[in-house]
């Protein structure tokens, strides 16, 4: 890939959670084209080392680590590994997230003749409470820990960062996914008050709040089986005054701004939105 703009990352060390993914192997390779060395964290070591070796083959640094966000001990394990052949972190970015359909409705709203009519109907009476407490601790303790464990290095050094991966989902929660909007409003208020923990200690925090893309994740909310748009996708998109989704290139932008201590030294205990508009729209 080709970022948009590039900083000076050079010989800083980089840590991306859920780096295997889509949007984390973005995130991993901007900052490894800025000149940073990357450890990209991933629960299945393949996936990380899948994007650490076309990072290596694009003339970038980069190790794959296997780590569960949510096990402290594989963390510190992995805090280990990076440490080693890499260096204290720098740079964390907390891109490790997702959903889960056992926190997820079928309906936007409760009609008691629906469910009637339709007994499979899986309404707010039917979450799994371990279904939303998995995709909570994912998203939010899956940002905690990782933090906990790599910003003990970062407060030794100057002109450290820690980004969080939040989403439109903190400013207003969307129907249907009640456990990754609460999870994701629970990322953008840590932000802030770690932002404000380590404001004395030289590490800055922000994140990112990315508007609506079309991935694994949701594609099947957005579009029906022969490839049409659903009518929640009319809703987003008459929602966002770009009247479009965004690509995952889009981010990268706003990632290397935070990720400089040059462009971005005193910017702390920000979200910033990259949504098309999304969170300015009121509808009319």
């Amino acid at each position: 890939m080709t970022v948009p703009f590039k900083v000076d990352l050079t010989n800083k060390v980089a840590v991306v959670t859920g780096g295997g993914g889509v949007l984390g192997s973005y995130f991993a390779k901007a900052l490894a084209e800025c000149g940073a060395k990357v450890a990209i964290l991933n629960r299945h070591k393949k996936s990380a080392d899948k994007v650490a070796d076309e990072i290596k083959a694009a003339g970038g640094q980069a190790i794959g680590v296997a780590a569960n966000v949510l096990d402290p001990e594989a963390l510190e394990q992995a805090r280990e590994i990076v440490e080693k052949e890499l260096g204290t972190c720098d740079i964390l970015l907390n891109g490790a997230g997702g959903n889960n359909p056992r926190g997820t409705t079928d309906d936007e709203f409760y009609d008691a003749g629906a469910v009637k009519s339709n007994p499979d109907l899986k309404t707010f009476f039917d979450l799994d409470p371990e279904g939303v407490r998995y995709v909570f601790d994912l998203n939010f303790l899956g940002t905690l820990l990782p933090s906990k464990v790599f910003a003990k290095g970062m407060t030794k050094k100057k002109g450290s960062v820690i980004i969080n991966v939040s989403s439109m989902n903190a400013y207003t929660p969307l129907t249907k996914i009640p456990a990754y909007s609460g999870a994701k409003a629970a990322i953008s208020n840590f932000t802030q008050w770690l932002a404000v923990y380590f404001a004395k200690a030289g590490i800055r925090v922000n994140a990112i709040a990315p508007g609506f893309l079309v991935t694994k994740q949701n594609e099947k909310l957005l579009f029906n089986e022969d490839g049409k748009p659903t009518a929640r996708t009319g809703k987003i998109l008459g929602s966002t005054p770009m009247e479009r989704f965004g690509e995952p290139e889009e981010l990268i932008g706003g990632l290397l701004f935070l990720a400089s201590e040059q462009a971005s030294g005193f910017v702390t205990g920000v979200v910033l939105p990259i949504d098309g508009g999304f969170s300015s729209y009121a509808g009319v």
